[in-house]
């Protein structure tokens, strides 16, 4: 483990306290982008990522499904997960509190 990965905080904890809100508030298309990503990097295997898409018709649910499957494979795929939130939807992530201001983000709207 590098010293970088020790300054880190615990990814997972604080996926689990930003929960709720994140069920509440992540939209389809970034749980499906999520999910692709985390595929793309190995986190989950194909079953798993349809499984969470085809198995469950509620959006929550599927948010729920997705935020805890990742919590419960350890902290990389936390951080591997925040990161690919912090690409996909700044806007939440703001909400969520995992990053602290929306500087720039206005660039990005047309």
């Amino acid at each position: 483990m590098n010293q970088e990965e020790l300054a880190d905080p615990l990814w997972g904890e604080e996926l689990g306290t930003i929960r709720s809100k994140f069920v509440d508030r992540v939209s389809d298309p970034v749980i499906k982008g999520l999910l692709d990503d985390l595929w793309q990097q190995q986190v989950f295997n194909t079953e798993e990522k349809d499984s969470v898409m085809e198995g469950l018709k509620i959006r929550a649910d599927r948010a729920r499904c997705l935020i805890d499957m990742v919590i419960g494979k350890g902290e990389r795929a936390s951080q591997m997960m925040i990161d690919s939130m912090k690409k996909r939807d700044k806007h939440l992530c703001s909400t969520l509190g995992l990053i602290s201001s929306l500087a720039g983000v206005g660039e990005l709207l047309p």
